[in-house]
């Protein structure tokens, strides 16, 4: 019998890279919910201790939040392929303004003292579970977005892009938040300040980015929107058209996939390490310098330290993954070496400078670690699966602040070095299997056959 012809492998079609201003206006999204979450982090030891509540109660009031993110971000990942990325966005940051404004309300009840603390913080749990609830949609609907209309070999560049902007968040939010304490609003200011922005970041995406509704019949021909810049009929490009197969095509995809298991595993392990010790952070800080009598002096400090890191993650960010071409295995393993330098030389700091340096270098661990995660695990699958892949990553990010952080905080306040033992023990574990399970990086990049 003849020998068959060898079959060429089909090899990925180029696609039009995303416009900027879309680009821009997806980095927006993921920005200012980064933003305000980071500013929450700044005033909330202060208010904590303001209120006279104990620091791994004020932790555990993120919890509900935190479970109800890990719960349904695959729904509304999967609901994305059916909906549209958009839709999903948009009923994100919806979360996100309503969570905020409440919450904000409620601690500034609590705090005039017209609340019991007990009831401020259980009031303020349950506002927070409208960001777990419903802000968990957004984020997946990005990853998504962004991963179904970027080629293989670039992904981990445009992850890295995208975690940068919760990075660049982090930068402003601590930044902002001193600031942000306005003397009619106290301590809560960030937290209205910070919707008001979500706001006008919605009216921006309704506005600005083209209805992907994969339930239009027409998709791929739908005309400019009649309110925008370019309103003239014309046919859309690849940046605009659909970007996965109809829902009813794509199969569930597993958690318990093997293509999945090791990377999401790293993300598990190294994610409940980075929020244990952000858990810890406002804390340490208020002991180490003495801030605890005073907690309305700890809100400048914590926010420069939070700002360090976060500029020390841009770095990791911006600068080395595309500069050295860090694939998703060696981001992950040289993030995690480095974030358990930065945490020993933290946890060792007696003085704000010294503070600032460990959190930089942790925080730059962390922002190699985050995006090689999150590539890695959009290259084991599909281009189809990417709106699931996308909420699966969310779930285990949020999973990680589901108990990580109080109980960070319960060891530290056990005594400081059973905390920063257990993180760095986190972080060492994800770099042994990282360095046994993990697909290369010529393998992940390498174009599909």
């Amino acid at each position: 019998m003849a020998d068959s012809e060898p079959v060429a492998p089909i090899v990925e079609a180029p696609r039009k890279p995303i416009s900027r201003e879309r680009l821009a206006l997806l980095f927006m999204v993921m920005l200012v919910t980064a933003a305000g979450n980071t500013a929450m982090q700044s005033v909330m030891p202060s208010i904590g201790t303001e209120l006279g509540v104990a620091d791994v109660w004020i932790s555990l009031a993120y919890t509900w939040s935190a479970l109800l993110w890990v719960i349904c971000a695959p729904l509304w990942a999967r609901r994305s392929d059916r909906r549209g990325r958009k839709a999903m966005m948009a009923l994100g940051l919806v979360g996100f303004i309503a969570s905020f404004a409440i919450c904000g309300t409620i601690l500034w009840f609590g705090l005039a003292g017209l609340l019991p603390a007990l009831w401020t913080l259980l009031l303020f749990a349950a506002a927070r579970s409208l960001y777990g609830g419903f802000g968990s949609a957004a984020p997946p609907a990005v990853q998504a977005y962004v991963a179904s209309r970027t080629p293989r070999a670039e992904r981990t560049q445009a992850m890295a892009l995208i975690a940068s902007s919760f990075g660049l968040g982090t930068v402003i939010g601590p930044a902002l938040a001193p600031l942000l304490v306005f003397p009619a609003t106290g301590l809560p200011g960030p937290f209205f300040a910070f919707a008001v922005l979500a706001l006008i970041v919605l009216i921006a995406l309704r506005v600005s980015l083209p209805n992907d509704d994969p339930m239009f019949p027409a998709k791929s021909e739908v005309v400019g929107a009649p309110y925008g810049a370019n309103s003239n009929p014309q046919v859309q490009g690849d940046d605009e058209g659909p970007d996965t197969p109809p829902a009813e095509a794509i199969p569930d995809l597993s958690w318990r996939d093997p293509r999945l298991r090791p990377w999401l595993i790293a993300g598990l392990v190294g994610g409940h390490a980075q929020a244990a010790f952000l858990g810890i952070v406002g804390f340490f800080i208020l002991d180490r310098l003495g801030l605890r009598a005073t907690p309305n002096e700890g809100t400048g400090p914590i926010g420069l330290v939070l700002m360090c890191g976060a500029i020390a993650t841009l770095l990791a960010q911006w600068g080395l993954i595309p500069r050295l071409k860090l694939g998703p295995r060696s981001s992950t393993l040289w993030g995690m070496a480095l974030a358990i330098v930065g945490i020993v030389v933290f946890a060792l700091s007696t003085n704000l400078h010294a503070i600032a340096l460990g959190m930089a270098i942790a925080s730059m661990g962390f922002g190699l670690y985050r995006p090689g995660f999150t590539a890695g695990a959009s290259l084991a699958v599909t281009r189809a699966e990417q709106g699931q892949i996308g909420g699966i990553v969310a779930s285990v990010n949020g999973a990680a602040y589901v108990v990580a952080a109080p109980i960070g905080v319960w060891l530290y306040g056990h005594h400081a070095w059973i905390g920063f033992t257990t993180i760095c023990a986190l972080c060492a574990a994800v770099f042994v299997l990282g360095w046994r399970s993990l697909a290369s990086d010529a393998e992940l990049e390498a174009p599909r056959a």
